[in-house]
């Protein structure tokens, strides 16, 4: 299962912007959109020459624009975004259990020779191996638990120190509930959540915000 998630997020495309998307101010069923920081016009692409939809962003080694990007990854020669970003997480995931398998079954009780140090040695190198993966699991559920990529984590940092030194308080709004996000990145059905399967994915033009609720109380309690 390990190798297989691997392939799949190695030949997978992460995500592509449709060549004829353009953003629509009047579409209401987006409450927020994102804007440059400096002049507020929609977010382009200047190298790619066209609009770049929300949390999408460009990746200078693949020169393209990549869907809700996590991060390059120089391990698979690929970009991580929307459409592999749970195959690699779900990778992740195994390559860590499939250590820890292999930590637990070295032996060096009845080997002699040079097959004891062998195995030694792989123990040693285990160690180290499976508290980086670990931690690096760690880290991509925090992300998912609070629905942001990498890059969206890094951008929060400076917004809340800018909001702070405003005098306001910085939120992120994609962040629509732990279960939610879940959901989102993992898709609805719990047993498939270690699974490599993508069924459940979106277009990836848009997404759901926490502000969707507020939209949405805000018109019932109109009519």
């Amino acid at each position: 299962m390990c190798v297989y998630s691997y392939r799949f997020a190695l030949y997978t495309d992460p995500g592509r912007v449709p060549y004829s998307y353009h953003p629509d101010i009047e579409d209401f069923s987006s409450p927020i959109h994102e804007i440059k920081r400096n002049g507020g016009d929609f977010r382009n692409c200047q190298k790619c020459s066209h609009y770049k939809p929300p949390r999408t962003h460009h990746c200078c080694i693949c020169n393209r624009c990549v869907l809700r990007m996590d991060h390059h990854c120089v391990w698979m020669d690929n970009c991580i975004g929307r459409a592999n970003y749970k195959f690699f997480f779900v990778f992740v995931v195994y390559a860590v259990i499939a250590c820890i398998y292999s930590l637990c079954t070295v032996d060096t009780r009845e080997d002699v020779g040079n097959y004891r140090r062998i195995h030694v040695i792989s123990g040693l190198l285990l160690v180290p191996l499976i508290l980086a993966l670990a931690l690096f699991l760690c880290w991509h559920i925090y992300l998912i638990l609070r629905n942001k990529t990498t890059i969206e984590y890094l951008e929060g940092v400076i917004a809340m120190v800018l909001a702070e030194k405003g005098g306001q308080l910085y939120s992120h709004p994609y962040d629509i509930g732990a279960y939610e996000n879940l959901i989102a990145i993992l898709g609805p059905n719990i047993v498939y959540w270690l699974w490599p399967t993508s069924t459940h994915l979106d277009s990836g033009i848009s997404f759901r915000t926490k502000f969707d609720k507020q939209m949405g109380l805000s018109l019932t309690t109109t009519h």
